[in-house]
């Protein structure tokens, strides 16, 4: 990544997380998931500086980062960490807002936003996504997994700690900033993958090309059941256009087979033709 960028993807994702924390969740109680949440929640019960806990707790993450991810990432998320709490410890914050709908939604936006951020520069502001990445190393459980069940214990205990109005503000909190980290990663244009069976893929294919110029392959496989060879066209698209690939589908071949899929991240190859002519 070009140093600029990620120099500017890491000032505002720390300026952001840091508004988010200071300027909303703080003053009305509220915390978010992962590490954040755990330094947060600490703060409440304990009265301890914030700063201190985030940096303290996420030590023993980032050197497990080094350890399995590379020095590079540690050193990066270590000065990013360290920034995000002496942000929180100096800057001073207005307090936006101190309705509790509006505190836990854009609390959590501009949270998820710095975190996204961070991560879009190959960096973390909270451990959670290392602990969980190494963890899932050695048990069954998926990333997701041993992310969803940590938050579960930490909303529990901020149900003890804080009340459950707040506990439950603190839910909404956390989804927003997974939604808004979801959306800085992937962006408007999240891809997603469509497979095509039809004994009319000539067609549909052209048709696709005509019509989106996107790239398509053809895959030669084979009926499991009636042992024809089949043509099985394969597309990369973006989720806005998912309806109309399937309108051009069910015009062409209602009878057609197609389902989609998540496709986490695309480099390379012809994803979308400059024109038509290339891919004729």
């Amino acid at each position: 990544m070009d140093k600029v960028k990620q120099i500017i993807f890491l000032a505002l994702g720390i300026f952001s997380a840091s508004l988010g924390i200071k300027g909303f969740l703080l003053p009305n109680h509220f915390i978010d998931g992962g590490i954040t949440g755990i330094s947060m929640l600490l703060s409440n019960v304990f009265n301890i500086k914030l700063s201190f806990l985030i940096v303290l707790i996420n030590a023993p993450f980032l050197y497990l980062g080094y350890k399995s991810i590379g020095k590079k990432f540690a050193l990066i998320s270590s000065i990013s960490i360290l920034i995000l709490s002496v942000c929180l410890l100096l800057v001073e914050y207005p307090i936006v807002t101190q309705d509790k709908l509006l505190a836990s939604v854009f609390g959590g936006f501009f949270l998820g936003a710095g975190i996204g951020l961070s991560i879009r520069a190959n960096s973390v502001l909270d451990g959670t996504e290392i602990l969980a990445l190494i963890l899932s190393r050695k048990t069954p459980a998926t990333v997701g997994d041993l992310i969803l069940i940590l938050n579960l214990v930490i909303f529990l205990a901020s149900i003890f700690a804080l009340g459950i109005e707040s506990a439950l503000y603190s839910i909404l909190t956390y989804f927003s900033a997974s939604k808004t980290i979801d959306f800085i990663l992937h962006g408007i244009e999240e891809f997603t993958g469509i497979i095509i069976i039809s004994n009319k893929f000539a067609e549909i294919r052209q048709a696709i090309f005509e019509q989106t110029e996107r790239g398509v392959t053809v895959y030669k496989g084979e009926g499991g059941f009636s042992n024809e060879d089949k043509n099985i066209l394969f597309c990369v698209i973006t989720r806005l256009e998912i309806s109309k690939i399937k309108s051009i589908i069910e015009e062409i071949d209602n009878n057609a087979f197609y389902f989609t899929h998540s496709i986490s991240e695309v480099r390379g190859g012809m994803v979308k033709a400059d024109s038509l002519s290339k891919l004729k």
